[in-house]
């Protein structure tokens, strides 16, 4: 997906600040930070919403979430607390038609 932004930083095209990779998924910081900590988890795969999942994605949203608790826990957040969001659709304020997983902690969220 060429026009897809979450690719182009996952495929090393466009600069990311990256916290985080292997074979299945990509970590990085939100360059519009809604929290102290707020992190992006994609998935390499090209996957538009959570409308567009398919059988066999499960491995890696499965994996997403047992990532988010580490990166959750390296940065401190386990006695205060974190979220993890994921938008699907415009009306739910997704501006980038790749899933991504926004781990937001370091403050009280509400």
């Amino acid at each position: 997906m060429p026009a897809c932004l979450f690719c182009q930083i996952v495929n090393g095209q466009t600069s990311g600040r990256i916290v985080y990779e292997d074979d299945s998924v990509v970590g990085f910081e939100d360059i519009r930070p809604k929290a102290p900590i707020h992190l992006l988890l994609v998935p390499r795969k090209h996957i538009p919403t959570l409308l567009d999942l398919e059988p066999g994605d499960e491995m890696v949203i499965g994996h997403i979430f047992l990532l988010s608790a580490r990166l959750a826990r390296e940065r401190g957040l386990m006695e205060s607390g974190y979220r993890v969001v994921v938008n699907c659709g415009p009306g739910a304020g997704q501006s980038v038609y790749h899933i991504h997983f926004h781990l937001l902690g370091g403050r009280r969220i509400v």
